[in-house]
């Protein structure tokens, strides 16, 4: 069940509205076959793993979510284990999907074959909260990343940089695993970033560019209109500008009204199931402190990704999200901590 979740791990956020899955097959202890969701969501992880070997028949096939058991754009994965003679199926956790949720088991023993599941429960659990959230509240799952030096800044105002090329890569590789990247149309207009993975082999798993920009004041010539080699980007706005929204649309940019909360900001509550409606599930959140502590103070995001510099920045130094932080955590049943030492300082 490892193998099968390390093969789930490999399209993480890239399979659309279907969860990322892992799937093994086995015979006499020997693995014969293994398979994952596909880009885009097919074909199924179940059926990759059980048409790439003629050697099935008897097998026990081990993957970390419960097979779907209903047709949607394919037929079901069960269909597919019976006619290929499967001896055995376990898997981790139940498809919170109402067509399959607690299905697929009593199909399967009807038919003779035996199921067990439970395997690896915590492990394959956490690494499906983005797919549960997305399908049980109908909202995405927000990874928010932020860069912050040792004395809890995150702009240092002589330096771009605040961590070093190895954090920078890592953040590459973080956008490679969410559907779509949440930033605000200050940080574009201050950093002018590109926002995809710059990773060779990874390119195009570069995700969906949402700019959150309440009176459409992102200038035209941004990179990030200018180099989508692979994905579009998108604009939730409020303000009306019919010459700026005629403007970008020739840019073949897709443009979403929202409305205002009492604080006259685009309501964030709204913004993330419009992501939701647009059927993206991961967004890594990638922004400035404000719109940082904006998420923070409304208890939207979900994970939490530091990055902390070994050195202090100082009177240079300016957006301490220390406050905000501290309310993430209070507000988390289950928090990780592997910088113990740094955090008793942030709480404190």
């Amino acid at each position: 069940m490892g193998l099968a979740l390390d093969h789930a791990k490999k399209n993480l956020g890239n399979t659309k509205k279907n969860p990322s899955v892992g799937c093994v097959i086995v015979k006499s202890n020997s693995i014969v076959s293994a398979g994952n969701t596909g880009l885009h969501g097919t074909p199924h992880a179940e059926f990759k793993a059980l048409t790439s070997s003629n050697n099935i028949a008897n097998s026990d096939l081990y993957v970390t979510l419960e097979p779907c058991s209903h047709y949607g754009k394919t037929p079901p994965c069960i269909n597919k284990i019976i006619n290929k003679k499967i001896r055995k199926v376990f898997f981790s956790v139940y498809d919170p999907d109402l067509r399959s949720f607690n299905k697929s088991s009593d199909f399967l023993k009807k038919k003779g074959i035996k199921v067990n599941n439970g395997i690896n429960y915590k492990e394959v659990k956490n690494f499906y909260r983005s797919y549960f959230l997305f399908k049980e509240k109908k909202i995405p799952f927000v990874t928010l990343k932020l860069a912050i030096s040792r004395d809890f800044k995150t702009i240092n105002k002589k330096k771009k940089w605040i961590t070093n090329v190895y954090s920078r890569s890592r953040v590459h590789l973080m956008r490679s695993t969410h559907d779509c990247i949440v930033t605000s149309s200050q940080t574009i207009i201050k950093d002018n970033p590109l926002l995809n993975c710059r990773i060779e082999g990874l390119e195009k798993l570069s995700p969906t560019k949402i700019i959150l920009d309440k009176n459409l004041k992102t200038p035209l010539n941004s990179k990030i209109f200018n180099e989508q080699k692979f994905k579009k980007a998108i604009i939730f706005y409020n303000k009306t500008d019919i010459k700026k929204i005629k403007a970008l649309r020739i840019k073949k940019i897709k443009l979403v009204k929202i409305s205002l909360n009492l604080n006259e900001e685009l309501n964030l509550k709204k913004v993330l199931k419009e992501i939701n409606k647009l059927g993206y599930s991961r967004v890594f959140l990638e922004c400035g402190e404000t719109l940082a502590s904006s998420f923070l103070k409304e208890n939207l995001v979900n994970d939490f990704k530091i990055f902390i510099s070994q050195k202090k920045i100082g009177k240079t130094g300016s957006g301490s999200i220390r406050k905000y932080f501290n309310t993430f955590l209070k507000k988390k049943k289950h928090v990780t901590l592997k910088f113990n030492l740094f955090v008793n300082k942030l709480i404190n």
